[in-house]
């Protein structure tokens, strides 16, 4: 960050930031260190490392694919795959928020998996679980399995989810924005593909939904490649940072840093009114992409849209965000207060809604655009979530904050909507639904948006 790179000198070029001037009486203030000071941030570019820079930017691209195709293979076949378990539609309502529910339990766990096994090891299990559960779901004969292969995916989707933004900041601590639009970049193009192509794959391969699910755990086994290397990498920094812990806390500020670092991590992250505002806009724009991946196929089937066109439209809304989720942190990142960003994608998001309700067949290209442009508050959040923290130890905390929290406030609205349509029989309700949840997220984002950091306010 640009405040990390300032220095107090005297006049004539001298650095003088080491000299103290003491006041008697008056005990001096312990000094925070810069946040590329922080032990938890080794610097990956010294001797050793050329390998490791690309590896780790392979290891976010093909993890960043896999952290949405089991939700969006799934919409396009919901129907077949509803009537091959039996589900009712209530159940159907409840299978479109096990993401959320999973991504708000396992993500509270992440940051004390990370402290364990560090977060590259915790990621690699984490594409290990998302295989694991890609190739066990097709082959369940009922609801309850299906449900518990899904959730174990989920679960690996929800850890990664999570500790993106801190290897983003542990290998890339000068390149937050950018890396931050490579990874976004890369999740947007897994969450399109596996929404355009799993029904032309499904058909192509025999028509059975089965088919049509399992082929994704292909990409999932293939991330586990890079991250088996990257753990084992993180594991010997590990090592080597315990080793020197006591040289490299008295070189990064001394027992009095050390001490009111220890007590900011203490601090309940509740205190802070931005750790609330990130996980409140980070859980209303879960809730609307949710409701989106979960039942925008059968919205645009229900106006009389095929299967496969259906299928095309969302993922013209997941293609609409590949090129901003790379260049929307890029310029949230240069700039002091990202509120502005937060207002512009919540006005697309009232007016494709507005237009879904009143006209969802004649309109459905524009209608597509404009909630994918509003779905783009995710990379926003994301870098947001990197910026509004000092240290990696910050970024932990308020990552897993705001994603656990954000997903618990995001369960209710997949259900709900499943519940309106069943009980209205239209998409009335539940389209209102949607326009009006994205009021309080344009405040939310506000909020969210403002120049602060959470170590200022716990």
């Amino acid at each position: 960050m640009a405040d990390d790179e300032v220095m107090t000198s005297k006049p004539g070029g001298a650095d003088r930031s080491h000299e103290t001037h003491k006041t008697p009486g008056v005990p001096k203030a312990p000094e925070i260190p810069k946040a590329s000071e922080m032990p938890d941030l080794p610097d990956s570019r010294g001797a050793g490392s050329r390998w490791l820079r690309p590896l780790v930017i392979t290891g976010l691209v093909l993890a960043a694919l896999n952290l949405r195709p089991a939700v969006t293979s799934l919409s396009p076949l919901l129907k077949e795959v509803r009537t091959g378990l039996g589900m009712s539609g209530g159940v159907a309502g409840l299978l479109t928020s096990v993401p959320a529910l999973c991504f708000a339990l396992f993500g509270f766990a992440a940051p004390r998996l990370a402290r364990r096994w560090g977060p590259g090891t915790v990621v690699c299990a984490g594409m290990a679980a998302v295989a694991a559960g890609l190739i066990l779901r097709p082959f369940a004969g009922g609801t309850p399995v299906f449900l518990t292969a899904s959730a174990l995916a989920l679960a690996g989707i929800a850890v990664s989810n999570v500790l993106m933004p801190v290897i983003v900041k542990r290998y890339f601590p000068d390149r937050v924005g950018p890396m931050t639009g490579v990874y976004s970049m890369a999740l947007a193009a897994g969450t399109a593909l596996a929404a355009a192509a799993t029904v032309p794959m499904t058909q192509a391969l025999g028509g059975s939904w089965r088919v049509g699910l399992g082929m994704w755990a292909v990409l999932a086994v293939l991330a586990v490649l890079p991250w088996t290397a990257i753990a084992r990498d993180g594991r010997r920094r590990n090592a080597a940072e315990a080793a020197t812990g006591t040289a490299t806390g008295t070189a990064a500020g001394g027992p009095a840093a050390g001490a009111a670092r220890d007590e900011a991590a203490r601090a309940p992250i509740t205190r802070s009114a931005t750790a609330w505002a990130m996980a409140i806009f980070f859980g209303l724009q879960a809730t609307g992409a949710y409701i989106t991946m979960g039942w925008m196929p059968q919205i645009f089937r229900d106006a009389g849209m095929s299967a496969s066109t259906s299928g095309v439209l969302l993922a013209v809304i997941m293609l609409v965000s590949v090129p901003l989720s790379f260049v929307l942190p890029r310029i949230a990142a240069r700039l002091r207060r990202q509120s502005p960003l937060a207002v512009l994608l919540g006005l697309f998001g009232l007016t494709g809604y507005a237009g879904l309700y009143l006209a969802p067949a004649a309109g459905a290209w524009a209608w597509a655009l404009l909630i994918g442009l509003s779905n783009c508050a995710f990379p926003l959040a994301l870098t947001m979530i990197g910026m509004r923290a000092r240290s990696g130890a910050g970024v932990i905390r308020l990552s897993a904050f705001a994603q656990s929290t954000g997903y618990l406030i995001a369960i209710p609205g997949p259900l709900l909507v499943g519940v309106l349509y069943q009980h209205s029989g239209g998409w009335g309700q539940p389209i209102a639904l949607m326009a009006a949840l994205m009021v309080p997220q344009i405040f939310a984002g506000i909020l969210a948006g403002r120049d602060r950091v959470i170590e200022d306010e716990v």
